[in-house]
Order: structure tokens, then sequence, then C-alpha cells
């Protein structure tokens, strides 16, 4: 569990990755869609995409030619269980987590 825990909050550590996940809270997205807002190549967005994927907190399917992504919410129970295991914290919720990820957005 705590590689699993590495990964995803290293993936988490990123501003574009957390962009990335708050912009799929809304919907799936083909790769082309999500990168459109970055001011970075098609390529570099996609090793952000295989970090997330590697992470589990997205997934990518092919669907004809076009490769979308999804986010994953499930991924991030552990790391809510984790903090929680410290007592200090709230447990976390997606709605929670969306909006935290907005204001980040926001405010970034």
């Amino acid at each position: 569990m705590t590689d699993d825990l590495d990964t995803a909050f290293a993936a988490l550590a990123d501003p574009t990755r957390r962009a990335i996940l708050s912009m799929l809270l809304e919907d799936d997205m083909a790769v082309t869609d999500v990168a459109e807002p970055f001011d970075m190549s098609l390529a570099a967005i996609s090793k952000h995409l295989t970090i997330l994927t590697r992470a589990g907190l997205i997934s990518q399917e092919k669907r004809g030619r076009v490769k979308w992504c999804k986010l994953e919410p499930g991924a991030l129970r552990a790391a809510s269980v984790w903090m929680q295991g410290f007592g200090q914290f709230e447990p976390v919720h997606l709605d929670a987590f969306e909006r935290f990820l907005e204001q980040e957005l926001d405010n970034g």
C-alpha cells in the first residue's frame, strides 16, 4: 500500500496533473481536449496522463481513433484512509476534493 500511496501523492504533487484531474471531474475527455488549455506539447501532456494512469487516478481507453481519459476517484480512497489514520484530518470526501481542485485552479 505504501508504494501506491507514494505513486498517488507524487502524481498529485504536480499542478498540471491536478488541473487535469479537475477537468476530468466534469466528464471523460479525449486526450487532445485535455491538452488544449495547456501551453505544452501533446507529448508532454501524454507524459502527465501516463503518470496519472500509473497512479490509478485516471484510466485511458481507445474509442475508434481517439484515446479518452476518465477519472478514477476510487484511487483516492487509500490516501483518504491513510490521512484519517492520523486523527487530525476529517474524512476526505470526493465532493470536498472536487471543491479543493476547483479552488486550486482558480488560485493557480
